[in-house]
């Protein structure tokens, strides 16, 4: 299993409405991108703090790393991101396989 995981924090001035559709079109690739298996994703909710201002983060679970490296270039995932990415003032994104 390969997986990508990321942490966003929103521009200022991003609604909960806004967020919420960001999250409900990453969770729509589910079923429409071959290989990738699921997608979870949430708030910041512990109280280390040492989430260096991140605000919410994701989890994409992939059978194989050619199937995470086929959703790169999809035309799904490209459409998402013109969706997601204006509203991001950062993001970090890593992978790894378990």
């Amino acid at each position: 299993m390969v997986y990508h995981y990321g942490t966003f924090i929103f521009k200022p001035g991003v609604t909960q409405t806004q967020i919420d559709r960001c999250f409900a079109e990453m969770r729509g690739m589910v079923g429409k991108i071959p290989g990738l298996l699921s997608m979870k994703h949430g708030p910041y909710e512990s109280p280390e703090g040492l989430n260096d201002g991140f605000t919410h983060g994701f989890v994409m679970t992939f059978d194989t790393q050619k199937s995470r490296d086929a959703y790169l270039p999809h035309p799904e995932h490209e459409r998402v991101k013109e969706i997601v990415v204006p509203n991001l003032a950062r993001v970090i994104v890593f992978d790894f396989e378990a």
